[in-house]
């Protein structure tokens, strides 16, 4: 099941729904504004199975962010193997935590916005686990259990800001920055796929999704012994190899430039680079 978050216009204003897609078909999910507000349900899976209400064409959607407003934004760092080997970084013991705000997210096809404070902005395709029950210290192996589905998302990093000092956020969550979506993919139906991203067309990343230290149900774990994790949560998983500040010389991403981040099975993020208003 594919589950999404539409934007629409009433009367003058921007109002959201939770929809699942069938097809080139959109169902609005009565009741619910968005996936975050329909994962807060126990019995969201049935619900949104169920749903039968208005339709809307998948061509031309306007989307939100999948999870508009996530409770938390926990985001891992050097998780693929062949990333950790470019930026000249040791295999980890423990997985390297940091945070994202709700107000970095943007929608799939959403412009993305160039600080006027940063030129060193660069791209991190990321598999993101989307939570969908509640739960503390779960076990590894009921981590699964706890995970509605995965999403995709690109951790776009201003690289200048970010390594101002030894602790990343501040390069991390800038405003409207975070492409993240199209679709929430359940997990029924997602077992991995090839993650890439491309600027202009020309490749950058290429790395299967499974080519990491630390997996999506070790992170869940780890993460919840720390806090508790709540439908909504987002944990972005890491970013393979490819980084244009990795590169010799190093590229950063360029005002008009088009960002598509792909992941096998889940969707594809279109985002046009515009100069910050």
């Amino acid at each position: 099941m594919k589950l999404l978050t539409l934007r629409l216009s009433n009367e003058g204003t921007t109002v959201t729904k939770a929809v699942r897609q069938d097809g080139t078909t959109l169902t609005e999910i009565d009741g619910f504004s968005d996936v975050g507000a329909l994962l807060k349900d126990s019995a969201w899976e049935s619900i949104a199975a169920a749903a039968s209400g208005a339709t809307h064409p998948l061509e031309g959607a306007d989307l939100d962010a999948v999870v508009p407003a996530p409770g938390k934004i926990i985001c891992v760092g050097h998780n693929y193997r062949n990333h950790i080997k470019e930026m000249g970084r040791e295999v980890p013991e423990y997985p390297t935590l940091f945070a994202k705000y709700a107000e970095s997210l943007i929608g799939p096809n959403d412009d993305l916005a160039l600080p006027q404070e940063s030129d060193t902005v660069d791209w991190e395709s990321e598999l993101a686990v989307v939570i969908g029950k509640t739960g503390r210290r779960i076990s590894e192996a009921d981590a699964k259990d706890h995970i509605a589905g995965y999403a995709v998302l690109n951790d776009v990093s201003m690289r200048d800001y970010q390594f101002r000092t030894v602790q990343w956020l501040q390069g991390k969550t800038w405003e409207k920055s975070t492409p993240f979506g199209p679709a929430l993919v359940t997990k029924d139906e997602f077992s991995g796929g090839l993650m890439t991203t491309a600027v202009d067309g020309e490749v950058q990343q290429s790395t299967p999704t499974s080519d990491v230290v630390f997996t999506p149900e070790f992170l869940v774990s780890y993460i919840s012994t720390i806090i508790t994790l709540n439908p909504g949560d987002v944990i972005a998983t890491g970013t393979p190899g490819g980084v244009g500040h990795a590169q010799d010389p190093k590229r950063y991403l360029q005002e008009g430039q088009l960002l598509v981040t792909t992941i096998e099975g889940l969707g594809q993020l279109n985002n046009r680079v515009v100069k910050e208003a």
